[in-house]
């Protein structure tokens, strides 16, 4: 018997047990004392630690703050956050990019689970996480990224949802609604949930959402709408949960339907394909060979996407002496999506995937509180059609992980942590034989929180990662049309395109990173600023080795690389009714030899003025994107931009009544080109626009 299957089956066996010891917690009761049931808070931290106690860098957003600012894509969404950037992809796909980096080396999670969408594969690939049916979004960096994954070096996104529910809810039942409207894309939205108590234990919950928008306005084109950006989507889930004094355990079932546009696709390049490591385009690269290109109007294509999801959550307290608490994660998705060309099906995207993760937190030993766990996710993932430029693969990943605190004195907060993780890929019946890849990585991390002054903290953190290749970045060969590119991936193998001599010995990707921050969280002026230095030796990158007009052939390559930057966010609490808060950040990002990589976002400052007064609230935010002159070769620079957004809000019964809110993103109708787009310079982001919306709870 392997290593591995020993490790999956011992896994198992945990997870059936924890299982069964959640099924029967919930329903035991205690009959010697009165308990106070407490909310346990579901967090990516996975200790319930004081926040000024997290050594990591973290960002929340929630509540009404989330329902203003939430876009149809999650990188839209969190765009606004220190740090975080997006690579928007048109009207209906956008992913998070966090210090320079977005998937794979950064992670989305639905409450801690995997999502199993294809979003790693291409930014034009939604991730199916959605903000309207999303009680809170945390963005984690740092040491307890570790709980999640060695490969997240850039961070992990975890998006909280209610459709598990884990109390019993006041009264017996609660619930919201959602309406919103937005004049850019002509969009209309709406969103509900309720929470009901069936019995003295079981809750049921139920939410749905539905979206239309339109292709959206923006300047900077010949056409006042930018064709290809609209997009359609439906959500649905139905959960229910046994909750007990001790505890929780429930299912949902959840279903998502989604259709939009691909801008920026052009055929033109079907014929290109590499001769080595030069790209031959057929006829376009014969000598005398008229250029002018005819092709007509070409029909936008799209993506039809649908998921289907079931989740089993569960969380038990005091389980028994020693232990504080036990959490169970485990989901299965059935996750496919068409790619339409003038209506029919070109390429299909397949993904079946499981996951299941345990996490113990245990009580002080020996000074040290934690957590410890393992995760067990296996996958099969496959493309069909003309874009099919990746073999079918079955992938599996096994980790085990662990992060500990401990408090010296009055001042000093320690926190260690550590993942050892497995992974294989096999390709399926691939023509190519491109080979298995069976390896394990190595993490560990170390931090300081020192308190030298009340209400401040200073925090040393350190991070060694190892990270394992993605299939994508091993296997890939073929033509990608959505970021016109000809891939070539990296396993050494003479069918591997790209040339031989840019072949190499795959090699670790390990990232040793250095964070330093400044908090003070009491008081009327709060902050954080940080600087990080994150070195990575073997990064594994997508370099162009040859270029026609916008077509490019990239072969996924490793060398050292280096991110340095910054982010800063600090508030002044004027007045109980009025505070100001500036911002920046910035990211550089270049290899051994100086060039720079590509797609880094540009660096941004700005400020934020908030005021409310009896039931009228207001924000006003100003912030400008520098121009992006730090390109990597066949790269070209974007100019800078400036974004006014004004937000007023009404909330005639106070905090948990109804809300009424009007935003004005892009005031002063700028042309935005994202650098961090694969579409920068073709496809501008959307021009002027004010967005009406409606939230009531009950």
């Amino acid at each position: 018997m392997t290593t591995n299957t020993t490790l999956a089956t011992t896994i198992r066996l945990i997870l059936a047990s924890s299982l069964a010891g959640i099924a029967f917690g919930v329903q035991a009761q205690d009959a010697e004392e009165d308990r106070v049931i407490e909310t346990v808070r579901v967090s990516a931290s996975a200790v319930n630690e004081d926040p000024n106690n997290l050594a990591a860098s973290y960002s929340i957003l929630d509540g009404q703050a989330l329902f203003e600012r939430s876009q149809a894509t999650l990188g839209d969404t969190l765009s606004s956050l220190p740090g975080v950037n997006s690579d928007t992809f048109g009207g209906g796909s956008s992913r998070p990019i966090i210090r320079g980096q977005t998937a794979p080396r950064v992670a989305v999670l639905s409450d801690s689970s995997v999502l199993f969408d294809a979003s790693g594969i291409s930014p034009d690939h939604a991730v199916t996480a959605e903000p309207l049916l999303t009680e809170r979004i945390e963005v984690l960096r740092g040491p307890a990224t570790l709980l999640y994954g060695s490969g997240a070096i850039g961070g992990i996104v975890n998006v909280i949802d209610k459709k598990i529910p884990t109390a019993l809810p006041e009264n017996g039942i609660e619930g919201s609604f959602g309406l919103r409207g937005s004049s850019a894309a002509d969009e209309k939205a709406g969103a509900f949930e309720i929470t009901a108590q069936a019995t003295d234990n079981l809750v049921l919950h139920a939410e749905a959402m539905m979206r239309d928008a339109d292709d959206y306005r923006a300047r900077g084109l010949d056409e006042s709408r930018v064709h290809g950006t609209f997009s359609e989507s439906e959500n649905a889930s139905l959960g229910l949960s046994w909750v007990g004094e001790r505890g929780f355990i429930g299912l949902a079932y959840s279903y998502r339907d989604d259709n939009y546009g691909i801008p920026g696709h052009n055929h033109e390049y079907e014929g290109c394909h590499p001769h080595g490591s030069a790209l031959h385009c057929g006829s376009h690269e014969e000598e005398g060979e008229d250029h002018d290109h005819e092709h007509g109007e070409e029909i936008t294509p799209e993506i039809s996407l649908l998921s289907k999801r079931i989740d089993l959550r569960g969380e038990l307290s005091d389980p028994f002496a020693g232990v504080e608490r036990i959490r169970l994660r485990a989901s299965h998705t059935d996750y496919r999506h068409y790619e339409l060309e003038e209506g029919q099906i070109a390429t299909t995207f397949l993904n079946d995937g499981y996951e299941a993760r345990v996490e113990v937190q245990h009580r002080e030993i020996a000074g040290l509180r934690g957590v410890v766990g393992a995760q067990l996710a296996e996958n099969d993932f496959s493309t069909v059609g003309a874009e099919a430029f990746m073999p079918q693969v079955k992938s599996r990943t096994i980790g085990v992980f662990a992060v500990e605190h401990v408090e010296v004195g009055e001042s000093w907060h320690f926190e260690l942590g550590a993942r050892q993780e497995w992974q294989k890929h096999t390709p399926i019946n691939d023509s190519r034989g491109r080979p298995e890849f069976d390896d394990s990585a190595t993490s560990v991390s170390a931090a300081a929180i020192w308190q030298f002054v009340p209400d401040y903290s200073l925090t040393l953190a350190l991070t060694r990662s190892e990270r394992m290749p993605h299939a994508q970045e091993l296997y890939a060969r073929g033509i990608h049309l959505a970021t016109n590119t000809y891939e070539c991936g990296l396993a050494p193998h003479p069918l591997t395109c790209g040339g031989l001599d840019n072949n190499a010995n795959l090699e670790t990707e390990t990232a040793s990173n250095v964070e330093l921050t400044l908090k003070k969280n009491v008081g009327n002026l709060t902050f954080a600023v940080g600087a990080f230095h994150n070195q990575i030796d073997d990064y594994i990158y997508a370099r162009t080795l040859d270029q026609y007009e916008d077509f490019r052939l990239i072969k996924y390559t490793q060398d050292d690389a280096e991110f340095t930057g910054l982010e800063a966010e600090a508030t002044y609490q004027v007045s109980p009714s009025f505070s100001a808060t500036v911002f920046g950040d910035r990211v550089r990002a270049e290899l051994k030899d100086g060039s720079n990589l590509p797609r880094i976002p540009a660096a941004r400052y700005g400020t934020r003025l908030n005021a409310k007064v009896l039931t009228l609230a207001g924000e006003l935010e100003y912030y400008r994107v520098n121009a992006q002159d730090d390109i990597a070769d066949f790269e070209t620079s974007t100019p800078a931009y400036d974004m006014l957004n004004l937000t007023f809000s009404y909330s005639p019964r106070g905090d948990g009544g109804p809300v009424m809110y009007l935003r004005g993103t892009n005031l002063l109708d700028e042309i935005v080109w994202n650098h961090a787009s694969y579409l920068a310079n073709v496809v501008p982001l959307p021009g002027r626009g004010v967005t009406a919306g409606l939230r009531v709870s009950f």
